[in-house]
């Protein structure tokens, strides 16, 4: 039986002919199609030989569309623009912060055709490409000079290797942080060649305790924001103003990793103790260490602020041009940065500090007004609710903000259903699960995707039951 059916398979230029397969000829390419009608053809064909039972081949008509559904979905790409309704403003899992209008703009500008990455246009000779970049960072952060790697992991391992490799930094016990990804602060310094000298406690660390580990093989003292925890209770840490007077008064470089980047101080949105760049220049630091994609609202990058001739050191290293950016990333950038010269455009511009920005009364109005038209079809209720969500998950997790939320319950489908048709649905759309309820959190929701979400919401139809 396998053999005849085998025989009554349609042959690939049968299948190329059908209108359904026709169609995504002229919009991918002949031989992609080939390729994916030719494997789909091999599964069916293993799937018969395999058979317990007598197979029913479907028609000519059927296979095509079985197959042009799998190309459909194959040919969708893993990475695509996404509705965050997570309320997480910086979610790593999603890209964390949104670029502003015109750090896009910059980057199209760039990406179209050749850029002055490496030249000076006035001379005509070699340039740097930190030059995009180095000025707008000095101006904002009071710093003598700057340089950008790929992140700040980067920023952290390059800025050891070329000022403490082989001898030894100190560090309290306390900030030996591991982040995602298994970043672990640790392995970072194993890494860049310098010696890791561990003081404190984890609840406790005095600045005589830094002073004691300090030896002729001390290189640096390093102090780290630990930005995604707080040590609560009977606590106790030094703060960069003394780390600063020892390491001076020892001659000993001061590295600050201050983690998310702020150039602005955030206790205006709600959001205290997070370090900012500037403040932690005119305390002294000798180097100060931060992103660009989480507080400052730019894209993904380490930036490295300080002294000149820390930071010359530090560009001289042959780790250097391994960890460099592109151009795309200093335009972008650059844009954001030019925008921080005026703080209230900043606010007006910067996407991060814009949903910070929105009042609740903001929020609660758009949630009641949504809400209803979200109801219907699949969906038996949706509440407009208020609840709580935070600036970032892996980083910054403990800054918790007011918000207000539209929650979704389903008619036919469970919660993780129903979150796994919005997530994989056009535009997508990702929520949270609270209290056997999908919450989209318009904290993380720009207004202009008011309008998507509700329609993505709308699309579901009557679900599938499970």
């Amino acid at each position: 039986m396998p053999t005849n059916l085998l025989r009554n398979l349609p042959s690939v230029n049968e299948l190329l002919e059908s209108p359904q397969l026709k169609g995504l000829v002229s919009k991918l390419s002949h031989n992609t199609v080939v390729a994916r009608v030719r494997s789909f053809l091999d599964d069916l064909r293993s799937e018969v030989q395999t058979a317990a039972a007598e197979i029913k081949l479907p028609s000519v008509s059927e296979l095509a569309e079985k197959i042009a559904q799998r190309i459909l979905v194959g040919d969708e790409p893993p990475l695509r623009p996404v509705i965050n309704a997570t309320g997480v403003l910086l979610h790593t899992g999603l890209g964390r912060a949104p670029l502003a209008d015109e750090a896009i703009a910059a980057m199209a500008a760039v990406a179209r055709d050749y850029a002055s990455v490496e030249l000076d246009l006035a001379s005509g000779r070699r340039s740097q490409r930190v030059v995009a970049v180095e000025g707008l960072l000095t101006e904002l952060t009071g710093a003598e000079a700057a340089m950008v790697v790929n992140n700040n992991a980067g920023a952290t391992m390059l800025a050891l290797a070329a000022v403490a490799a082989g001898r030894e930094v100190i560090v309290s016990r306390g900030q030996l942080i591991e982040i995602g990804g298994s970043y672990r602060l640790p392995d970072v310094m194993a890494t860049s060649g310098a010696a890791l000298r561990e003081v404190g406690t984890t609840n406790r660390t005095r600045i005589d305790d830094y002073a004691r580990a300090i030896s002729e093989r001390t290189a640096a003292l390093l102090l780290v924001h630990p930005s995604n925890f707080v040590v609560a209770g009977f606590a106790e840490s030094v703060t960069l103003t003394e780390l600063v007077q020892l390491g001076h008064e020892r001659h000993l470089c001061v590295i600050h990793d201050i983690g998310s980047g702020a150039l602005v101080d955030f206790a205006q949105f709600g959001c205290t103790g997070e370090p900012v760049a500037a403040a932690s220049v005119k305390q002294g630091a000798d180097l100060v260490l931060f992103s660009g994609d989480k507080l400052l609202g730019g894209p993904q990058c380490g930036v490295i602020v300080g002294r000149q001739s820390l930071v010359d050191q530090i560009t001289g290293h042959p780790l250097t041009r391994a960890l460099r950016v592109d151009k795309l990333t200093l335009a972008a950038l650059a844009a954001t940065l030019r925008l921080y010269r005026d703080p209230a455009m900043a606010r007006r511009s910067v996407p991060l500090l814009q949903l910070l920005s929105t009042s609740i009364e903001n929020l609660k109005g758009r949630a009641e007004r949504l809400a209803p038209q979200m109801a219907g079809g699949a969906i038996k209720a949706a509440e407009a609710v208020e609840d709580v969500t935070y600036l970032g998950g892996g980083s910054v997790p403990t800054q918790q903000l007011r918000t207000w939320c539209v929650a979704l319950t389903s008619e036919g489908m469970s919660v993780d259903r129903l979150a796994t048709r919005l997530r994989t649905g056009r535009p997508s759309v990702v929520g949270r699960v609270h209290d056997e309820r999908l919450y989209l959190d318009l904290r993380s929701v720009f207004p202009r995707q008011d309008i998507d979400l509700v329609a993505a919401v709308r699309a579901l139809g009557d679900g599938e039951a499970m």
